[in-house]
């Protein structure tokens, strides 16, 4: 950087060694060139002085103000050589005051603007701790200068004050969106990246928020990834403190969010596995990668992160007030059960492999789970609560890092998390499951593999879902419908529990959970789905005709187009119902084919059509008039 500002600097030095020697020979004017003259010399002892600096400068404001000293010194020159013409040449040609006054007063402007780049390029040890000042040049601008300022503390400051510094970039950053792009422009994401690798607990999580808070669009984001925030942050993953790592995650998930192109750089990184081992801390117990001890009679305080009383259990409720959905023993069996699959195809693959296994597990800890253990319980929440949130942008559209995920506890971590995880936790853990589910229901071999009927885990994660759902006055109950409909598929015909609770939301007060309910339960009733038939039956005999029938007469013009495709599906794959007989559904179809609303879109039509077809064969040869009778 040395040779670069030198490089900077030759021009203007030059510049003004030519003025101060041209003063010396004017023939008029000698008052104003001696003052010129003055002020120029000291403009160039800075010049000299700043370009003896030999520590880390930021070039940003250093090729600015010097770009804008040269043209200033340009300026001078050139009229100072005015002022060396005599003869005639000088009684026609007049030169107002007024340059010189303009002249001067730029040359001061430029001793200011150097003198400013002096002291911010300057360690703290050598200069006072005064307030710097802004210079002449941030006139126009005076933020760009403080972001100037704080940028350069982070290039030459202690690591208190780089910490400090950026404190402002956050402040700044979080203040303004247009602040952001200004730090990102000047500069600043490279030193924040350094501090976030090099500095000390405060510099580090500094620097982390400030990261996560200007990467709010893809180009900034962008730049950031190009700058290898990737790398940095899963260091500090891996080896920094707890609260520097919840930052960092939380950063993570601001940059995948606003740019989800860039999960790749993320997996490339470990930083998925490095999430995933900070989800399973305290939330499963750890052996290798997915095994478990094998303990018979392990209590609830092992699985979850809560202080449970094993022996409290009595009649599906302890006395902690565990709810009967999912019971202490229930759940100790899905752990159990899921590390006890997993740790047998580690032991088919032999010792080797379970060698190179448990080697892994020792670089996914990171910091030591002593040292981890030594954190206060609100920390380790929030570093889950982010975790998962890191987690669920991460995973949202992309198969592969889904895949991984459900290869990993991670799966069963989000099921006991989604039960005893505090509010955030819980939130984020639904909604990272919701977009694994999404991706799921869009390619089969990650349904297959993740989600079939006897795994374990994926079993826990139906189970806490059916429980939000059949409670149905949770903040993740249509996250949970959701969850249910990406995963229709899956399901078994002698699955019969899931279906029921949600057709009874087909009656919920909130148009919002109708909706859901109506397209999750779509996913079970369409052709698409293989048991399409069995399910259509569940729903005809758990009374979901009425409660559609309702929906498309009265309901809002939301919730209608999707009850009445249901109710077609119903009508198509069941005719022969007695049930839709009873309750009329030929009379609503033929009634929905004379509204414009349902008619306008043709494939709802089509669809509409085709089951009134169906339900006037089945009626015309069997019971169509008795039933009307």
């Amino acid at each position: 950087m040395s040779d670069i500002v030198k490089q900077i600097l030759a021009k203007p030095i030059q510049l003004a060694d030519q003025v101060i020697k041209t003063t010396e020979t004017v023939c008029s004017f000698k008052d104003n060139c001696a003052e010129i003259k003055t002020k120029t010399e000291k403009l160039a002892a800075l010049l000299r002085q700043f370009a003896r600096v030999s520590n880390n400068l930021y070039e940003r404001p250093t090729r600015r103000i010097i770009d804008e000293t040269e043209q200033v010194l340009e300026k001078t020159l050139h009229l100072v050589l005015k002022c060396t013409r005599n003869g005639l040449r000088r009684v026609f040609k007049i030169i107002p005051n007024a340059i010189f006054h303009r002249t001067c007063q730029q040359l001061e402007n430029s001793i200011g603007d150097v003198s400013w780049l002096l002291r911010v390029s300057t360690p703290s040890y050598d200069r006072d701790d005064e307030y710097l000042g802004l210079p002449p040049i941030a006139s126009n601008e005076p933020t760009l200068c403080l972001i100037w300022e704080q940028i350069a503390i982070l290039y030459s400051g202690t690591l208190e004050e780089r910490a400090e510094g950026a404190t402002s970039l956050v402040s700044l950053a979080r203040d303004n969106e247009r602040y952001g792009k200004l730090i990102i422009e000047e500069g600043g994401v490279p030193p924040l990246l350094k501090l976030a690798k090099e500095g000390d607990e405060d510099g580090q999580e500094n620097a982390a928020r400030a990261i996560g808070l200007l990467g709010r669009d893809q180009e900034s984001v962008q730049h950031i990834i190009n700058a290898g925030v990737c790398a940095i942050f899963a260091k500090i993953l891996k080896f920094s403190h707890m609260k520097v790592q919840l930052v960092a995650a939380w950063s993570v998930s601001e940059l995948v969010a606003n740019h989800p192109n860039c999960q790749e750089h993320f997996l490339q990184n470990n930083v998925i596995r490095l999430l995933v081992g900070h989800l399973a801390f305290e939330t499963i117990q750890e052996h290798s990668r997915y095994a478990i001890a094998n303990k018979q009679n392990m209590s609830l305080h092992t699985v979850v992160m809560a202080n449970t009383d094993p022996k409290g259990v009595k009649n599906g409720n302890d006395e902690k007030g565990l709810p009967r959905g999912l019971r202490t023993n229930d759940m100790q069996n899905v752990v159990t059960n899921t590390m006890a699959e997993k740790s047998g195809k580690n032991s088919r693959n032999g010792r080797s492999k379970n060698y190179r296994n448990n080697r892994k597990q020792i670089a996914l800890v990171g910091v030591s789970i002593k040292a981890r253990e030594l954190e206060d319980p609100r920390t380790k929440a929030q570093m889950k609560a982010m975790a998962a949130r890191a987690l669920w942008h991460l995973c949202a559209r992309n198969v592969v890092i889904c895949k991984s995920i459900t290869e990993s506890r991670a799966l069963l971590c989000f099921a006991v998390l989604l039960e005893k995880g505090e509010y955030e936790i819980q939130y984020n853990s639904a909604m990272a499951l919701t977009e694994i589910t999404a991706v799921a229901e869009q390619h089969v071999e990650l349904r297959h593999s993740g989600f079939k009927p006897t795994s374990p885990a994926a079993r826990a994660v139906v189970d806490q879902f059916l429980k939000i759902i059949k409670n149905a006055n949770s903040d993740f109950l249509i996250p949970s419908i959701r969850a249910i409909g990406h995963l229709a598929k899956t399901f078994r015909a002698t699955e019969t529990r899931i279906i029921p609770p949600v057709v009874q939301l087909l009656d919920n007060m909130e148009t919002d959970v109708s909706v859901e309910a109506a397209i999750t339960l779509t996913k079970f009733a369409c052709p698409d789905n293989f048991l399409h038939v069995n399910h259509c039956k569940t729903i005809i005999d758990e009374g979901g005709p009425k409660h559609l029938i309702q929906l498309t007469y009265f309901g809002e013009h939301l919730i209608q187009s999707p009850a009445l495709i249901l109710l077609c599906y119903l009508a198509m794959h069941v005719p022969d119902s007695e049930t839709l007989a009873q309750d009329e559904v030929l009379v609503v179809l033929e009634w929905a084919l004379k509204q414009g609303h349902f008619t306008q879109d043709s494939t709802l039509e089509t669809l509409i059509s085709e089951a009134k077809q169906r339900l006037e064969i089945y009626q015309s040869r069997n019971t169509r008039g008795s039933w009307m009778r």
